[in-house]
């Protein structure tokens, strides 16, 4: 599947969340989406990703913007990370790597000699339109959560 372009309207995509909610490429039409893939709960980075994101959950709320974390994790995986670092934002349980595809973010990876299929840590920043704006992909944690909220902030203007 060919990566998007910047300035191209979202293809459907659809997931459900821990909470047994579905979001698709309308739900949040007329503000910001900020879609993150990460790989997995739980684990160092990808905590501390989310943490940096619901720390600055209401300076995105300002922005007009909702944030969204999708990983391959199921929902009761979902539901433990959250309770666990009191995240307040969804998560999409994409066991079945539907939105994952549709975002292209699955890449081959090895790890203590297996190869598997998982999540190249990614971040699309989708207009009020339903166009995307912004995509940053072989995500570094430190700092992209800040980096994400200037791009709206700079949008903004």
């Amino acid at each position: 599947m060919p990566q998007l372009t910047l300035n191209e309207v979202i293809k459907p995509f659809r997931g459900e969340t821990a909470a047994g909610l579905f979001i698709d490429e309308q739900t949040y039409l007329g503000q910001w989406l900020v879609l993150y893939f990460y790989p997995r709960d739980n684990t160092p980075g990808c905590t501390t990703e989310a943490l940096d994101f619901e720390r600055l959950l209401p300076q995105f709320f300002e922005a007009n913007a909702v944030v969204v974390g999708v990983s391959n994790d199921p929902a009761a995986s979902h539901a433990k990370f959250c309770a666990k670092h009191s995240l307040s934002f969804p998560l999409i349980a994409d066991t079945e790597q539907s939105v994952s595809r549709v975002f292209d973010v699955m890449r081959t990876k090895t790890m203590y000699g297996k190869t598997f299929e998982g999540i190249e840590r990614s971040t699309f920043l989708i207009g009020p339109n339903g166009v995307l704006q912004a995509a940053w992909r072989k995500v570094k944690v430190d700092g992209h959560a800040e980096a994400v909220l200037a791009a709206i902030h700079a949008a903004n203007q």
